[in-house]
C-alpha cells in the first residue's frame, strides 16, 4: 500500500493517477478536503499539520510520498509524521523537497525549511529518496486570469530563463522511486529540458490560443508589490532573486528526469497545451 500526501496538489494529483495506472497495489490519497480520485484509490481527509490525523493512513502501508512535512516542512513535525509512518509499517519514503536546499541554503524560505525536513527523513531509519525540483511550469497558472480576460502576461525579468519542470514529470519520477528498487539514499534534481523565459511563455500561449498574448514587463518594484499580497517578505526577496539573477545551479539542466523515465523531460509547451482550458 502506498500513501500519497498532498494528493490534490500539482504533483500529488498526477502521482495518484500514475500509481493507479501502474496498478501499484492499494493507493491511499491524503488531502485536507474531499476530492474525486481515480477508481480503486482510497481517500482520507487528514492534515500534515496534525500528524495524529495521518495514523489511519499508515496502517498496513509500505511506502509514503511526503509532500512537505507539514506546516511548511518543519523538521520536528516531519519527524513525528515519519515515526508514525514507520510504526504503521512504512519502510520507504519519497520526499518532495526543493532545489533551494542546494542553491539557496542560507534562505530560510527556500532552503532552510526543507533542509530540516530532509534531515528528518535521513534520520528516520526508513529507506529514503529525495526529489529536488526547480521552478514549476504550473506557476504559470498565476497568469490564467489576465490571459483569459486581457490576453496579457505581466512579469519581471522577461528575458531571464529557468529550466521549468512539469509537475507531471515530478509525479512520474516519484512513482518510480516509490515502486522500484535502486533509489534508496538518492537525491534527484528535477528540471525541464531547457531554459524558458517569461516572454517565451507568453509566446507559447499566443500560439496555442491562436491570437497574440502580450507580454508586459514589470519593474522589480511592481513585481515586489504584487507578490507581497501573496507571500511573506523574505519569500518575496528570495523569489525575485531566483527570477532575476538565478545562480548557475538554478539554470543547470539536470539529466535526472530523462535518466529515471527513459525519455526527455517535458517542455513548457507540453504543460501549456494540457492546461490550456484554464487560459481560454
Amino acid at each position: 500500500m502506498i500513501v500519497v500526501t498532498g494528493a490534490t496538489g500539482n504533483v500529488g494529483r498526477p502521482l495518484v493517477a500514475a500509481l493507479a495506472d501502474r496498478r501499484a497495489g492499494e493507493v491511499v490519497a491524503v488531502s485536507r478536503s474531499v476530492a474525486p480520485q481515480p477508481a480503486g484509490v482510497r481517500h482520507l481527509v487528514a492534515d500534515l499539520a496534525d500528524p495524529q490525523s495521518l495514523r489511519p493512513a499508515f496502517e498496513g502501508a509500505e511506502a509514503l510520498f511526503l509532500h512537505d512535512g507539514g506546516a511548511g516542512g518543519q523538521g520536528r513535525r516531519a519527524a513525528e509524521i515519519l515515526a508514525s509512518a514507520k510504526a504503521g509499517g512504512v519502510r520507504r519514503v519519497v520526499l518532495l523537497s526543493s532545489l533551494g536546499v542546494v542553491t539557496r541554503p542560507d534562505s530560510a524560505s527556500h532552503g532552510g525549511v526543507m533542509r530540516a525536513t530532509e534531515e528528518a527523513v535521513r534520520a528516520s531509519g526508513l529507506e529514503w529518496t529525495v526529489l529536488r525540483p526547480g521552478a514549476f511550469t504550473s506557476n504559470a497558472f498565476g497568469w490564467a486570469e489576465s490571459v483569459r480576460s486581457r490576453r496579457t502576461i505581466e512579469a519581471p525579468f522577461g528575458d531571464v530563463g529557468l529550466p521549468l519542470v512539469d509537475p507531471a514529470d515530478i509525479a512520474e519520477v516519484a512513482a518510480v522511486a516509490l515502486c522500484e528498487d535502486g533509489h534508496a539514499g538518492q537525491a534527484y534534481e528535477l528540471t525541464g529540458p531547457g531554459l524558458t523565459t517569461p516572454r517565451e511563455q507568453a509566446a507559447v500561449f499566443g500560439e496555442l490560443l491562436g491570437e497574440p498574448v502580450e507580454f508586459v514587463e514589470q519593474t522589480e518594484e511592481q513585481a515586489r508589490a504584487q507578490l507581497l499580497h501573496l507571500m511573506p517578505e523574505p519569500v518575496v526577496d528570495t523569489t525575485l532573486a531566483i527570477l532575476g539573477a538565478p545562480t548557475p545551479a538554478e539554470r543547470r539542466i539536470s539529466p535526472d528526469v530523462e535518466k529515471l523515465l527513459g525519455r526527455p523531460a517535458r517542455p513548457f509547451a507540453d504543460w501549456a497545451q494540457r492546461s490550456l482550458p484554464a487560459f481560454r
